[in-house]
Parts: C-alpha cells; sequence; structure tokens
C-alpha cells in the first residue's frame, strides 16, 4: 500500500449500514483536558468492551486526535552538521526494527532468535546516532526534540453544546437490536461506574431504537387485545349466549399462545413485523370456529344431545374448513422461502400468519366440539338476560340484509341472460376498481422514530475550523427549541454534530416521538441558511441503508466522461427541484467535485544543483506540513502509536506560508522552497466514485411526504430523463434507478 494510507478494512456490517446506537464519549466536570485528546485511549482501551458485545459488527468513531511521539527537527541545527530530513528518516527507520531470524534447536527444544530494536522510550529516540567521524557523534538529541502529541483536528464533534468524541455501533446481520442495545447500555454503565470514572470520563447514549421498537411492540399488544375483545363482543351481540360466545373466544388466546411457540421453536423472534401478522390473524382465528359453531348449534336446534351435536356438526363441516384454511395459508406461506430483503421483511409476517390460522382450524375441530359438548349442558342457564331485546334492532336488520342479498342471487340466476350480465358487471367492475383505486406504490413505511438527521453536503476543501463553526451555529440557532416548546412545537431532547469532510451530520431527538415530523420544517429552514451547502433533512427510517438516507430514489449517472457525467447530474438536479415541490436532492460526490490543490512543481535543474532529488523535496514538503509517518513507536506495556517527524515550531496555515518555508539542503545550506520550485493554484477530485467500473455521480432524491416512492420515479423518468435525452445530454452515459 502507498505510505501514509491506510489498509482497507473488512467488516460484516458493511459501509452503507447505518449504527443502531449512538454513544459520545466526554469529559466529567473537573476534566480540563481537551475530549479530543482521548481518541488514542477510547481506540486502545475502551474499543474492545464494545468489540467484545454479542451482535456487533463494527464500531463507527469520528472526532478526536490520536497521540502521536512527534519528533519535531530543527532545520538550522541540520544544517550546522550538514545532514537533511532523509538522513534523520533513514536513521530512524533502520534503528526502529524487531527482525525474526527463526527458530535455534538447543537439545530438545527449539529457541526462537529475534532481533528486538522497537523504540520504547523517548530517550532511545534522541540516542539514535545519525553521523559519527570517529571523534564525534551526531545523535537525534542535538537537532531535535521528541515528546507525546496529538495528529491535526479533522472532524468536529459536538454533543449537547459540548465536546465529544462519536461511536456508531453498527450490528452484525440477523442480530436482535433491543438485545444488542441493552447488551450496549450495560456495557456504558459498567464503564461509566468503573475506568471511566477514575479518568472523570463518562458515555452517553445519545439515540438508539429501542423506544421506538418498543412502543410499536406495545401497540401491537394493545392491538391484539383490544382486536380479541371486540371480537368476543361481538360474537356475544350475534350469537346471543354466553357458552357459544365462549367456546368461540378459546380460538383467539389458544391459537395466539400457540404461535408463539411455533416461533420460538422456527427460531424467529417476536418483533414488530411477526406481532403485526398476529394482529391481522386476530380475526381470522374466530372464523373456523364459528362456522363449526354454528353447526354444531344447528344440529342441537335438531334435538341431538350435546355430544351427538358436537360430533355430527364438526364432521360436516371439517372439510370446508380446512379448505378455507388451506387456501389462506397457500397465501401466506410462500412468503416464507423468498430470499433477499422480501424475504427478511416478510418472513415473519408470513410465518405468524400462516401458523396461527392452522392452529386456528386444529382449534375448531378439536377444542371446540369438546368445549361445546361440556358447555351446552348450561346453555339454558346462560342466557344473558336483555341480551335478546338490545340485539332485537340488529337481528331485524340482518334479516332484512340476508333478505336482500337473497334476492339479489335470485335475480342474478334467474336465466342465462342474468347470468352473463351478473358475470361481466363482476369481473368488469372489479378491474375498473382495481385500476381506479390502487394507490401507488412505497418500498416501505416510513415509521415514527424520534430522530431527525440533517445531512449537509460541504464544498471540497472546507476547513476543519469552518465545519466546526458551521456546527455551534446550528446549536446555536437550535437553542431556543432545546428542553422546552417554542410555537407549539415538541422541545429537543437532544442534539449532536458530526462534521466529516464529506458530509456533515447533525442530529436532533424530539422529546415527543409522535410528534418528531413537526420539527422537520424548523431544520429545514435552519440547515438551508448556510452558504454553499446541500442539506437533506430526513426523519430517520426504521429500514433505512445508510446513514441519514430515509425514503429516498437514487439516481445514477455512469460513463466514462467526468465532465459529461457532471453536466447531466446538474442539469436532472435542477429539473427535479421544478418537477417535485419540496423535494430534497442530494448528489453524491458533490458536483463540485474539484478540490482546492496547490501544486509545487520543482525546478529539476535548481534541485540537482543543490544535491536533492524530487522524492527528497517531496518528502521534505510532507514533513513542514504536518509531519511525515516514519514508523510505530510502542511504549512498555502500551500499543503501538505513530512515529511522526515533522519541523519544530512550524505551523502551516496557507499554501504561501509553506512556499516561503526554509528546507535544508544536502550541502548544509537551508533555502526557501520558493527557490527550488513554483506554485500553481488548481483543483483535483475530491472523490473517486464508480458503479460496475464506470465514473458514477448519484442523486439521492427525498420526496416530500405527500409524494410516494412510485410517484417519484415516474416523474424522473418521465419528465426529467426524457428531457434530457431530447436535449442530448445523456448520449453517452447510463442512467440507473434505484
Amino acid at each position: 500500500y502507498p505510505e501514509n494510507v491506510d489498509k482497507p478494512i473488512l467488516n460484516a456490517a458493511g459501509a452503507e449500514s447505518p449504527p443502531v446506537v449512538w454513544v459520545m464519549l466526554k469529559t466529567a466536570e473537573g476534566n480540563d483536558r481537551p475530549v479530543s485528546t482521548y481518541l488514542t485511549y477510547l481506540e486502545e482501551e475502551l474499543r474492545q468492551y464494545f468489540e467484545r458485545i454479542d451482535g456487533v459488527a463494527d464500531l463507527f468513531i469520528r472526532g478526536g486526535a490520536e497521540t502521536e511521539m512527534q519528533v519535531s527537527v530543527e532545520p538550522e541545527s541540520l544544517a550546522s552538521y550538514q545532514l537533511t530530513i532523509d538522513d534523520v528518516i533513514t536513521a530512524l527507520q533502520r534503528g526502529n526494527a524487531n527482525i525474526s531470524a527463526g527458530n535455534l534447536p538447543v537439545g530438545r527444544h527449539d529457541n526462537r532468535i529475534r532481533s528486538v530494536a522497537e523504540y520504547r522510550d523517548v530517550n532511545e529516540i534522541l540516542n539514535v546516532v545519525l553521523k559519527s567521524d570517529g571523534e564525534r557523534e551526531v545523535k537525534v538529541g542535538d537537532v531535535a526534540s521528541a515528546d507525546f502529541g496529538y495528529e491535526k483536528m479533522d472532524t468536529p464533534v459536538i454533543s449537547r453544546y459540548d465536546p465529544g468524541i462519536a461511536i456508531g455501533v453498527r450490528m452484525e446481520p440477523y442480530t436482535n437490536i433491543l438485545d444488542l442495545t441493552d447488551r450496549v447500555e450495560q456495557v456504558v454503565e459498567e464503564l461509566n461506574d468503573g475506568v471511566l470514572k477514575e479518568k472523570q470520563l463518562w458515555l452517553q447514549i445519545v439515540s438508539e431504537r429501542r423506544p421506538y421498537i418498543r412502543g410499536a411492540i406495545n401497540l401491537l399488544k394493545q392491538n391484539i387485545l383490544i382486536g380479541g375483545s371486540l371480537a368476543i363482543i361481538i360474537l356475544l351481540i350475534f350469537l346471543r349466549s354466553i357458552a357459544p360466545t365462549i367456546v368461540a373466544g378459546t380460538a383467539i388466546p389458544i391459537s395466539i399462545i400457540g404461535t408463539f411457540v411455533a416461533l420460538l421453536a422456527m427460531g424467529s423472534t417476536l418483533n414488530v413485523v411477526s406481532l403485526a401478522g398476529i394482529a391481522f390473524a386476530v380475526g381470522m382465528l374466530v372464523d373456523n370456529a364459528i362456522v363449526v359453531l354454528e353447526n354444531i348449534d344447528r344440529h342441537k336446534g335438531m334435538g341431538k344431545s350435546p355430544f351427538k351435536a358436537s360430533y355430527d356438526g364438526t364432521k360436516e363441516v371439517w372439510g370446508a374448513v380446512l379448505a378455507s384454511t388451506l387456501t389462506t395459508v397457500a397465501v401466506f406461506l410462500p412468503v416464507v422461502f423468498l430470499e433477499d430483503e422480501a424475504g427478511q421483511l416478510f418472513r415473519d409476517i408470513a410465518l405468524a400468519t400462516s401458523v396461527s390460522v392452522t392452529l386456528s382450524l386444529i382449534v375448531s375441530v378439536t377444542v371446540i366440539p369438546m368445549f361445546s359438548n361440556k358447555l351446552y349442558t348450561w346453555t339454558d342457564s346462560t342466557k344473558v338476560k336483555g341480551i335478546k331485546r338490545i340485539t332485537k334492532p340488529l337481528a331485524k336488520l340482518g334479516t332484512l340484509l340476508a333478505d336482500g342479498i337473497m334476492a339479489v342471487v335470485a335475480l342474478g340466476i334467474r336465466n342465462v341472460f342474468t347470468r352473463l350480465v351478473t358475470i361481466f358487471l363482476l369481473t368488469g367492475g372489479a378491474f375498473l376498481t382495481v385500476y381506479t383505486l390502487i394507490p401507488k406504490m412505497e418500498y416501505l413505511p416510513q415509521g415514527n422514530r424520534d430522530l431527525i438527521v440533517n445531512v449537509l453536503i460541504p464544498p471540497p476543501g472546507l476547513s476543519y475550523e469552518e465545519r466546526r463553526k458551521i456546527g455551534e451555529d446550528l446549536f446555536e440557532d437550535f437553542l431556543p427549541y432545546f428542553e422546552k416548546s417554542k410555537d407549539g412545537l415538541p422541545p429537543v431532547r437532544h442534539m449532536f454534530y458530526v462534521g466529516s469532510q464529506q458530509s456533515m451530520i447533525f442530529g436532533v431527538v424530539s422529546a415527543d416521538q409522535l410528534r418528531t415530523p413537526e420539527l422537520i420544517p424548523v431544520c429545514k429552514e435552519i440547515v438551508s441558511q448556510i452558504p454553499g451547502v446541500f442539506a437533506i433533512t430526513n426523519q430517520a427510517n426504521i429500514f433505512q441503508r445508510g446513514i441519514g438516507e430515509g425514503r429516498s430514489v437514487s439516481v445514477d449517472f455512469s460513463g466514462s466522461n467526468l465532465d459529461e457525467i457532471v453536466q447531466a447530474a446538474g442539469a436532472a438536479m435542477g429539473k427535479i427541484r421544478g418537477a417535485i415541490q419540496d423535494v430534497q436532492v442530494r448528489p453524491i460526490p458533490s458536483l463540485d467535485m474539484l478540490f482546492p490543490e496547490s501544486n509545487f512543481i520543482p525546478e529539476r535543474d535548481l534541485l540537482r544543483s543543490v544535491g536533492m532529488t524530487a522524492e527528497q523535496f517531496g518528502v521534505a514538503l510532507d514533513v513542514l506540513m504536518d509531519g511525515r509517518d516514519i514508523g510505530d513507536f510502542k511504549e512498555e506495556g502500551k500499543k503501538k502509536i505513530d512515529l511522526i517527524l515533522k519541523v519544530a515550531d512550524s505551523e502551516v496555515r496557507t499554501p504561501e506560508e509553506l512556499y516561503n518555508s526554509l528546507l535544508v539542503t544536502p550541502m548544509g545550506r537551508t533555502v526557501q522552497v520558493a527557490s527550488l520550485s513554483k506554485m500553481e493554484k488548481t483543483a483535483g477530485l475530491s472523490e473517486i466514485r464508480h458503479l460496475e467500473r464506470d465514473r458514477t455521480v448519484s442523486l439521492q432524491v427525498s420526496p416530500p411526504y405527500e409524494t410516494t416512492i412510485q410517484e417519484t420515479m415516474e416523474i424522473i423518468d418521465n419528465e426529467v430523463l426524457s428531457d434530457l435525452r431530447d436535449r442530448g445530454l445523456l448520449n453517452n452515459i447510463r442512467v440507473g434507478m434505484s
């Protein structure tokens, strides 16, 4: 891999997987040390506690500055000893090596032979010999100093108006989010009460999904109870007797409890989707019981004994009940075997519905006849006094409806002509109804989480200070809404900001989950006032893929000519904004793809005259900037940190300062960078993005909630892309939507 470039990392979560829990590391009261200086401590000591949690795939860490061992050289001292930056780098790298020489057999055992020469303290670095003539040695300590320091800050992080370090916990596939979050919370509490308390630090969970998921589960439980209760009340009204009502009502709890057992046996969990399947099936659970019970009641009315009526009534209709159940199961069961996302989303609901309906069949032909036999002996004593008088109007209405239906059926089958007309009307009416009333398609529901995610795309090259100021301004603008209600809006419970170079994330957590969408217009108004920044505001989706994506359509423009791709994407972006009101469009990467650059072009003849090469010149510039990583430093009992070579008392703020800085030549002279090169200001790519090996720019289109995903895709295809094709902007470009 190239020098100073991190190696690629493989993990089970994937780059597009959003964190399910956000945690902030902060300093406690009385700790004056900046929290940014604890990044190395977080990576070396705290990360392991989270990675050991069952179900954690990876950590998304932003903010802070890692600890470094910084060797700061003085150019004047180097020149006086006729030494260069290259001499220092070579000496430090060659003296910092552990080498294994293999195993040496000695008697009955092998001895491992190793050369151990890694630096373990500052003095070892300062005592490295740079030059020796037999009489005098020049050591690193003669031309440089060495001490612990911190890398240059890159990503500002703010939480509740205080700086922090953000930790996003990504989960492994098929992990239970509730259990994972409980385990993360337990680890956070143990760390806060243990090692962090001693260091005057603390961790705070700022965003999670438990409130939404548990609220949804509780709501579904209530719906199941209410639905079951209403079903029993309706049975009581129409059956007008306690005994048959109790008999039919037993199908609901038995089938639901049996479904829980079946889901556990099949390895499924009791989640929002499976509970929704049970809620859907509650009304169907009594269907089979009612059919069987009604037929038993008919046989009992023929003068048969309770046992005979129960046996004959069930035997007569069990085939019809079986056929009815199988048709329902046949609709849901194939969904269980679907693969990919559809299978993961709908498997539990299909499984829960199929199992519960199947159990209701078993209950209707086993429990219902037996229970009827026992309870029908109490029929005369279980009549509800007055219920016939109360339900008499309903009975009359039912009779009228039945008579009306039978009259219509008789009219429809009177002769061949009426039968054909009936078939035509029913079939044509069904197709017409489907065509006119079918709703537009949406991929997934939005959900109602308490988190609003604002994704801000800064122009390339926006400085750390400017990004930090944007975060501070956002917190200042939201101060009137923080922990108090304003203009009738719900208060903001928490806010956090992560300002990386590629995208800045500003999260707003509502104190009232159900009223979270009311804060979206305020967020849009505030983030839209930031000049030069693309802003996307979405309520966090329970099914979202990337951070802050929400419900969106991705339009990919791919090709070989980057200028043509950017031109087409820019035209499409403007057209989409005009075609869909209140739409939000996020370009990935930014359409302003050119990152400001200052190129230092060495004059080769001048370099040769002072004994330097182009490589030595480039390395010297790297050292003059933020310092160059030349190896590792491992203090005794601690993990490795970077060994950085930099220039003492040098903090370059502008390209002009670097251009006028001094560097040391092999001839022992200090010269300005400007005397060996010329500076040209230009621009380069900020990000390289490919899709199927072609350069790609994507537009992430987030429509307003009243516009479905299907409508959005139709507008983009029929109005936007067709117009671009007519104008010839897509001649050499492949466009895809997802």
